[in-house]
């Protein structure tokens, strides 16, 4: 699934695999009802179910019998069962009955492959790689702190882009593109001043200038009218922490997307959005229900602003996709330095999980830098 990367071939970023060995985020919990639910991680078609105590099971999105989608079938006694011939299949991909198995037939002994699965924060986590890396190393789902804290209020939106996951990775790391949604953020003017990267992640600090206080309301009337805008600096902090991404506008704005690429052309994510309440200090000392109660009621009050830049940056990432498969030797002209980070911690994740399951990448056989006017696209 992911090509071999070594130091003689020339490594396409537009073609490379996920590391397979991290949580990818697969569905919302809402999705998840009590139908089968079928979801694609990087080309593995999966069907997602809950047994009657609420818990989730991931197995492969194929009856035994004759390979046809289980996601097409019902939940039956905490089972799977097909609904071409209803073969049941349960949770640990075995099949455990067969309505019209003869008396001296014995039901075949294989089994189909299950995900491990977990249910957090408002999401549903699914590790897709090697079993004995995710034991090893104990990889844990990255997680959203603010998802249950009652000091912040969230809101979720869905990114569908027909493009490779690397570029809604560089949009997302792209400070710049700001210009493309000025009638929408509070900030502008954004300057990259540090970047810190590792094997596992890259964090790109910028500064902004904002003009919109969580403690004055009356400040967002700024974006609506440009000549009353009033700015100030506030850090502008972006991370890859592969495969996701978190930011944060100084202290009273964070968001997060969750990835989950389907294929090389196709991705899926979730944008995460939560503003934070702790510079109200008075509502901290009123009672924790009515504190549930105002977080509940105001659940998915950024939502219009996540559909607004959703709407503006897909067509960008789809335009990208395009020109790449009508010309992929033709490179772009790239100067902003996270972005070259950014394809740097996806060639080092490829190799590390084309070399080997288990320990570090190769780094010597990648190149030390890029050119600073082209991506490596």
């Amino acid at each position: 699934m992911n090509a071999p990367i070594t130091s003689s071939s020339h490594f396409d970023i537009r073609q490379a695999g996920i590391n397979p060995n991290h949580w990818y985020v697969v569905a919302r919990s809402s999705e998840l009802t009590d139908k089968p639910l079928g979801v694609v991680v990087w080309q593995q078609e999966i069907v997602l179910y809950r047994d009657t105590q609420g818990k989730v099971h991931a197995l492969e999105d194929r009856c035994p019998h004759r390979f046809v989608k289980l996601s097409r079938g019902v939940v039956v006694n905490d089972e799977l069962e097909c609904a071409y011939h209803g073969w049941r299949i349960g949770s640990e991909g075995q099949c455990t009955c067969i309505p019209y198995l003869e008396e001296k037939q014995k039901l075949p002994g294989g089994k189909i492959r299950r995900y491990p699965v977990q249910e957090l924060n408002g999401f549903i986590w699914l590790y897709p790689g090697d079993m004995e890396v995710l034991e090893a190393q104990a990889i844990q789902p990255m997680g959203l702190p603010e998802w249950d804290h009652l000091n912040y209020i969230g809101s979720v939106a869905v990114i569908e882009a027909e493009a490779h996951f690397s570029y809604l990775i560089e949009n997302l790391m792209d400070m710049y593109h700001g210009h493309l949604h000025q009638d929408l953020q509070a900030w502008a003017s954004a300057e990259l001043q540090s970047i810190e990267e590792s094997d596992r992640r890259v964090d790109a600090h910028y500064t902004a200038q904002s003009y919109y206080r969580i403690d004055k309301i009356w400040s967002v009337s700024q974006l609506f009218f440009p000549q009353l805008r009033r700015l100030h600096p506030e850090p502008l902090d972006v991370s890859y922490v592969y495969p996701h991404w978190a930011s944060r506008l100084g202290d009273d704005f964070k968001i997060y997307c969750l990835f989950c690429p389907v294929d090389a052309t196709h991705t899926r994510a979730y944008l995460v959005h939560f503003t934070s309440l702790n510079v109200f200090h008075r509502l901290h000392k009123l009672p924790i229900a009515f504190r549930r109660f105002v977080k509940n009621r105001m659940f998915g009050a950024a939502n219009k602003l996540l559909d607004g830049l959703i709407d503006q940056d897909v067509p960008m990432i789809e335009d990208e996709q395009r020109a790449y498969l009508e010309d992929p030797n033709r490179r772009p002209h790239e100067l902003n330095r996270a972005l070259m980070s950014v394809q740097r911690l996806i060639r080092i994740q490829a190799l590390n999980h084309s070399v080997a399951g288990n320990g570090s990448p190769n780094t010597e056989s990648l190149p030390a830098d890029m050119d600073s006017n082209e991506g490596d696209g």
